[in-house]
């Protein structure tokens, strides 16, 4: 990546970044630091439970979870959360789809399922599409972005960070990236600690990064 304008690539990298606390146990004092940590490194968004809503996030993007992690909640559940999220201040949301409809090749079923999500929050908010790259085959990855993008996500997301198949993987960014095309992000999130792990996501298409430990990822990284 080079520099954009008058940006470092390290802060390049840093405005790409979606600062995340989605621990079950994170509590409001928790998700304040982590909005200050967010301004200090000057990353472009925020990402928490739809329970900890509203924040208040100055320059800050703030994302919310819908369906997570599981994503095996009904459409309409999602669609409705995902409302809330919106109507609490949520400018994106990060939905899960139901991982089994894939593995079981139900693609019209995984389009269903975004398309409630899109549908419940309107056309002006973000909507991104955890697919869990690392529960599907490519095969399935690949009939999952279709029907992603045909339901019109922004962007389609590696992973929740919780499956115990893994995270994201540059394998698994790079399909995600060629069969969405130029028009729509990918997101590359889930065990992504540090700078070259970061590097060679954004090198394999990743357009957007979730971190949780973003401080050491960023620290890692090249000014220039």
């Amino acid at each position: 990546m080079s520099e954009t304008g008058a940006r470092t690539f390290r802060q390049a990298v840093a405005a790409i970044v979606d600062h995340t606390l989605l621990a079950p146990t994170a509590t409001p004092a928790d998700v304040a630091a982590l909005i200050d940590e967010a301004r200090e490194l000057e990353v472009g968004a925020v990402c928490v439970s739809p329970s900890m809503l509203p924040i208040t996030a100055p320059g800050l993007v703030v994302a919310a979870v819908a369906g997570f992690p599981s994503g095996k909640h009904h459409s309409l559940i999602k669609a409705a959360e995902a409302r809330l999220a919106v109507d609490s201040g949520a400018e994106e949301i990060d939905m899960v789809i139901d991982v089994g409809a894939a593995v079981a090749g139900d693609f019209d079923a995984v389009l269903a399922d975004v398309l409630t999500v899109r549908e419940g929050i309107g056309t002006d908010q973000v909507l991104k599409v955890i697919i869990e790259s690392a529960a599907l085959t490519d095969e399935q990855i690949v009939g999952v972005c279709r029907s992603a993008v045909r339901a019109g996500a922004d962007y389609v997301k590696t992973s929740t960070g919780f499956h115990p198949a893994g995270g994201a993987s540059v394998a698994a960014v790079r399909l995600m990236a060629e069969t969405v095309g130029p028009d729509i992000g990918v997101k590359a999130s889930g065990g992504i600690r540090t700078a070259e792990d970061a590097i060679a996501m954004i090198d394999a298409g990743a357009t957007r990064l979730g971190l949780s430990g973003t401080r050491a990822v960023l620290e890692g990284l090249p000014e220039a």
